[in-house]
């Protein structure tokens, strides 16, 4: 199983490494189509962008279009159980921490169907 990563430095070296990272950006781009929420991200982008191009759009749904957000959280499935453990501070770092969520999630999904296959 996957190890629980604690920042998304970790994860994406993993991704790297398991030659999971374009499957990764592909699955996000598809969960963010199949949600109505439009991002422009390339299977070449590289993580630290990805990673700015995610938390700038989850930002801007939180403050701007909520209801778009969680939507979002449901097509990617995010457990509810990970916002409980969340730590609440400003919406910069609460953003930031579902940015990792939710790369968690779409990596365990490109994950499992690569290995169960």
């Amino acid at each position: 199983m996957l190890p629980d990563f604690s920042d998304s430095t970790a994860l994406f070296q993993m991704a790297q490494k398991e030659q999971l990272y374009q499957k990764l950006v592909v699955q996000l781009q598809k969960d963010f189509s199949l949600a109505n929420v439009n991002i422009d991200l390339l299977p070449d982008t590289a993580p630290a962008e990805l990673k700015k191009l995610l938390h700038e759009k989850l930002y801007y749904l939180i403050l701007e279009k909520f209801a778009e957000y969680l939507n979002l959280l449901y097509v990617i499935d995010v457990p509810e159980k990970a916002f409980k453990d969340m730590q609440l501070t400003d919406i910069v770092d609460v953003s930031e921490q579902v940015t990792l969520l939710v790369l968690k999630r779409e990596l365990q999904k490109v994950w499992l169907k690569t290995r169960y296959r």
